[in-house]
C-alpha cells in the first residue's frame, strides 16, 4: 500500500465578500417583508462576510461546476497540468441537475481528456468522501495522482423567487403568511465556493501533508432526517420524495428548497460529533496531545463552545489553542468548507514539520461524520 500526499490546496471564492446588510438584497425579500428570522440567525451564527455567485444585477455569474472548475485550474501550476489528472472525484450537496453527475459537468468544463471520475452524494460529508475515494485508490496503486473538490452553489436554491408560489399559496390559507423557520434558516447560513486538493504518492510540494488515515460514521440508524431538499418531511419522521408529489404541488411546498429540523440539529449534532470522534480517536489510538491543529467544521459558532463542552463532557479536551476556524469570514460552504480552511491554514506559513492535522466534518442531512488525520512533511 501507497503513502498518500496532499500536495497542493487550491480554492474559489466567487465575486466581493457580501457583509450582512448585503445579504437579502442579494438573495430577495420574501413577500414584500424584511426577514426577522435573518437578525436572530445571523445573531447566533456569527458569520459576518460570505459569498455568492451572483453579481450585482442579481444575474448568476458561476454554476456549480464552474466553480469547482475554477478551482482545480488554481491546482494547476509549476509543472502539473489539468491534462496530468487521472483521477476526478468531486463532492457537494447542492449539484446543478441531477443527471449528469456533478464530476461529470466539472470534467466537461475541464476538457482535460479522459480520466476516471467520482461523484460522491451526500451533503457536507460529500467532500470528505471524495477525498476518501482518492486517497483509497492511491493507496491501492491504481493512479498516482487524484484530484479531489468540495464546492457549493447554493444561493440560488435561497433566492426568494424559490419560495414565491408558497408564500401566495400561504395568502390564500391565512392573513399573516409565514414561511416556516425550517426553510427560512438555512437562506442565512449558506454561502458559494469550491476548494481542490491534489494528492499524489509522492511527498511534493513545499509542506506535503500525509493522510494517516480516514475514518466515517454514520448515525440514520438511530436518527430521522435532519436537512434535505427534494422533498418533504413527514409527522412520522419519514420523507416523501419530489417524485411522488402532483407537479403543482411542487412550488407551492418548496419541495426543492433546502430545509433544516432545527430541533433535531440542536438536540444531536454535538453529542453524536464527540461520540464519532471518540470512535476515531479510539480506533486509531491517538489522544488530544496527538494534535496540534483541530479543524472542525461548523455551521454556526453557536456551536463553538457548545462542541467544546461536549468535547470536555465527553473526556476527550482539545484546547482552545489547536483550534482553526475561518468560519466568520467565508461563511458556511458546505462540501467545501474544510478544503477552504485547510487551504487558509496551509497558507498562514504556521505549519511546521511533524506536526499533526485532525479535519473533523459533520453533516446534519441524517447525521454522518468524517474524519482525516494528516501529518505535516
Amino acid at each position: 500500500m501507497k503513502d498518500v500526499y496532499i500536495t497542493k490546496i487550491a480554492k474559489f471564492l466567487p465575486n466581493s465578500p457580501i457583509d450582512n446588510d448585503q445579504m437579502e438584497a442579494k438573495l430577495g425579500v420574501i413577500n414584500g417583508k424584511a426577514s426577522k428570522a435573518r437578525r436572530i440567525v445571523l445573531r447566533n451564527n456569527q458569520i459576518t462576510t460570505r459569498y455568492y455567485a451572483i453579481d450585482d444585477e442579481g444575474n448568476i455569474t458561476h454554476n456549480n461546476a464552474q466553480l469547482t472548475a475554477e478551482a482545480i485550474n488554481q491546482l494547476c501550476s509549476n509543472g502539473f497540468s489539468k491534462d496530468s489528472i487521472e483521477l476526478l472525484s468531486c463532492g457537494t450537496s447542492s449539484p446543478d441537475q441531477i443527471l449528469p453527475s456533478h464530476a461529470a459537468m466539472v470534467h466537461g468544463f475541464l476538457k482535460n481528456g479522459n480520466l476516471e471520475i467520482n461523484s460522491p452524494s451526500g451533503a457536507c460529508c460529500s467532500g470528505m468522501n471524495a477525498l476518501k475515494y482518492c486517497y483509497m485508490a492511491i493507496k491501492a496503486g491504481q493512479v498516482e495522482n487524484a484530484v479531489s473538490t468540495g464546492s457549493e452553489r447554493t444561493s440560488s436554491w435561497m433566492k426568494s423567487d424559490v419560495f414565491e408560489n408558497e408564500v401566495e399559496h400561504l395568502k390564500e390559507l391565512e392573513d399573516q403568511p409565514i414561511l416556516a423557520f425550517n426553510k427560512e434558516f438555512l437562506r442565512w447560513m449558506l454561502s458559494d465556493g469550491a476548494g481542490a486538493f491534489l494528492l499524489e504518492s509522492k511527498p511534493n510540494g513545499e509542506y506535503p501533508l500525509k493522510i494517516e488515515w480516514m475514518d466515517g460514521y454514520s448515525y440514520a440508524h438511530e436518527l430521522e432526517t435532519c436537512m434535505y431538499a427534494g422533498g418533504d418531511k413527514l409527522e412520522d419522521g419519514n420523507l416523501k420524495p419530489w417524485s411522488e408529489y402532483p407537479t403543482n404541488e411542487w412550488s407551492k411546498m418548496s419541495l426543492f428548497a433546502m430545509k433544516q429540523d432545527v430541533r433535531l440539529l440542536g438536540e444531536n449534532i454535538l453529542e453524536k460529533g464527540v461520540d464519532s470522534l471518540k470512535l476515531a480517536m479510539q480506533k486509531h489510538n491517538i489522544t488530544p496531545d496527538d494534535i496540534d491543529y483541530y479543524l472542525p467544521h461548523i455551521s454556526s459558532y453557536y456551536f463553538k463552545e457548545n462542541l467544546y463542552e461536549e468535547i470536555k463532557r465527553q473526556g476527550i479536551e482539545i484546547s482552545w489553542d489547536k483550534w482553526f476556524l475561518n468560519l466568520d469570514k467565508v461563511g458556511n460552504v458546505g462540501a467545501a468548507s474544510i478544503y477552504i480552511m485547510l487551504e487558509e491554514l496551509t497558507s498562514s506559513g504556521k505549519l511546521k514539520k511533524g506536526e499533526k492535522i485532525l479535519l473533523h466534518v459533520p453533516e446534519s442531512a441524517r447525521f454522518s461524520y468524517t474524519y482525516a488525520y494528516l501529518t505535516v512533511c
